[in-house]
This record gives structure tokens, sequence and C-alpha cells, in this order.
């Protein structure tokens, strides 16, 4: 049972589409679609909202984010939570050759600093435009620390020029 929400989901791996599969293949509101999302199988004006979790930063950004605005409808909503490259760790990541293999970053990958999102998202025409940092929650946190570790990065959230070093940037935008 669902709410009357469609959700569509593409991603260009057969292996990430089998697992969501897996994950959702008996909701019948969900379809998932192999595809790229610089050139997405969708006519324009189709969605209302658009979605993504560290996606963008696999991708050419303006080409990406205007294939975006080309699917939405006006008024329609992005919201994408993006590695932030002033954080120290990813700042390594990305940065240093020898750490790239390590964590799995390919060569072309860049991760976003909060005012290179803002000027992308600008340049593309989206208006509106909020790119917030947040996250200071480390994937390894052991599950015991989750609560008092969750509780000190919101905390962090809320301290200036602190925050600017979290691990993620939240972008949302609408389209004109």
């Amino acid at each position: 049972m669902h709410d009357g929400a469609e959700l569509r989901g593409i991603d260009l791996s057969q292996d990430l589409l089998a697992r969501a599969r897996a994950r959702v293949g008996g909701l019948a509101n969900v379809r998932l679609t192999c595809g790229n999302a610089e050139q997405m199988p969708f006519p324009t004006g189709t969605f209302d909202a658009v979605y993504g979790s560290s996606v963008l930063h696999h991708l050419n950004h303006e080409r990406s984010l205007r294939e975006v605005l080309r699917v939405l409808k006006p008024g329609g909503l992005i919201a994408f939570a993006e590695p932030n490259i002033w954080n120290p760790q990813v700042a390594v990541m990305f940065h240093l050759a020898s750490t790239k293999e390590y964590f799995g970053v390919s060569p072309d990958e860049m991760a976003f600093s909060r005012f290179y999102a803002r000027r992308v998202l600008a340049a593309v025409g989206y208006r509106d435009i909020a790119v917030r940092p947040f996250d200071f929650l480390h994937p390894s946190t052991p599950k015991g620390w989750l609560g008092a570790v969750g509780r000190l990065g919101l905390s962090l959230e809320r301290t200036p020029l602190l925050r600017e070093i979290a691990g993620s940037l939240l972008l949302t935008a609408t389209k004109p």
C-alpha cells in the first residue's frame, strides 16, 4: 500500500538496480530504470521532485543538473546530499592520489564546496537555492555511540565556521 506517490529511480549499474529491485520490487508505485542521469529517458516536465544522495559528484555537474531541471515540472524541487570538500576526510579522499583507490574515488569524481554548488545551481537556472553543510556522523561510528555522536553533530552543525567542515552538503532549489 502507498499514499499515491509514484517513485522512479535511475542508475547506469545493472548490479545496483538489481539490489534496489530486491529491496523494493514488491512495491507497485516504484519503477527502476537503467539509464544515464545526464541523459534521462523521461519526458520534459515529468517530476514534482528529484532527490539524490551522493550521486552528483560522480557526474558532470552542469550537464546532470541541467538534465534534472529539464525533467522537473515548473516549481519542482530538488534535494541532493553530496560530499563537502571542506571536510578534512573528504578533502584527503578526493585530493590525495594515494587515498583515492583506498576510498574508491574515481579519477573524475569531485566533491562540492558550498560556494561552488550555489554557483553551479544558479548558472543552470535554479532559484530558491540553499546549500547547507550537515552531517558530522561518520559511517564507522560504533552503534552504541550513535546517539551521543549524533547529538554532538547537531550541535556542531549550529556552530558558525565549524559547521563548514561537516561531511556533507544539502543542496536544495526549485525550477522557475
